[in-house]
């Protein structure tokens, strides 16, 4: 039987994407929970047989309980799962969930709003990192207001943003979060941007969306790499 993964799917438009194709192509099964649905989580990874976790994305913030009730036990799902050395991987508000859960803190970014195709700039770390080493440079897209805006005790910052704040974390060894959002293609993105503007898209927009779907074959390219590697961590 090959590896289960579980993920955590916060929102309808916010779906594993190019990471899960990937994944299925690599023999790995994806148990996909919706708990924005009110699909219920596991309070450990060992109770469905899962192998890793993975936290995908969403307009939420990290510190929005009240509001969205499944943040909380995610949060407590994530740091079960990297403290006990289990693969985990958290995308954007994974990544900010992964951070609060951990001890550390997420919020608006007070640079603002980073969206469309960034590079990754990786630190020292990162350079010799499992996952991202050799990617220095690689176009990532993001989407976020959001940052991590002090990663937790015991983190290992493996790429910065141009603003200073944490692009990609190393949370435990077998355990990683991204600001960018390596499962989106053009067609989420563009999604994206069309739910925040229902009567039509600016020309801003539809720069932001030329220039993803330009990069389309490279970002499949790096990001596939990538994802190969987070399989690799399961066996």
């Amino acid at each position: 039987m090959g590896a289960r993964l579980l993920v955590v799917q916060h929102e309808p438009d916010a779906p594993a994407g190019w990471l899960g194709e990937w994944w299925a192509a690599a023999g790995v099964e994806l148990d996909v929970v919706r708990a924005d649905l009110g699909q219920p989580l596991p309070a450990r990874l060992s109770d469905g047989g899962h192998d890793g976790l993975v936290v995908l994305g969403g307009a939420m913030g990290a510190n929005d309980d009240a509001l969205h009730p499944w943040l909380r036990p995610t949060k407590e799902l994530l740091r079960d799962t990297v403290r006990g050395g289990s693969p985990t991987l958290g995308v954007c508000l994974g990544h900010q969930l992964a951070s609060v859960g951990l001890g550390g803190a997420a919020g608006p970014n007070p640079h603002g709003r980073t969206v469309g195709v960034v590079p990754v700039a990786l630190t020292p770390e990162g350079a010799d990192d499992p996952l991202l080493a050799g990617l220095d440079g690689a176009g990532a897209v993001h989407f976020n207001d959001d940052v991590v805006g002090t990663p937790p005790p015991g983190a290992t910052v493996l790429a910065r943003l141009p603003d200073g704040s944490a692009q990609a974390l190393r949370l435990g060894e077998r355990a990683w979060s991204v600001q960018f959002h390596p499962e989106t293609s053009p067609e989420i993105f563009g999604a994206w941007l069309r739910w925040e503007r229902p009567d039509g898209l600016e020309p801003a927009d539809e720069a932001l969306l030329a220039t993803v779907t330009a990069a389309r074959d490279r970002l499949r390219g790096t990001w596939e790499t990538f994802a190969t590697r987070f399989a690799a961590q399961l066996g």
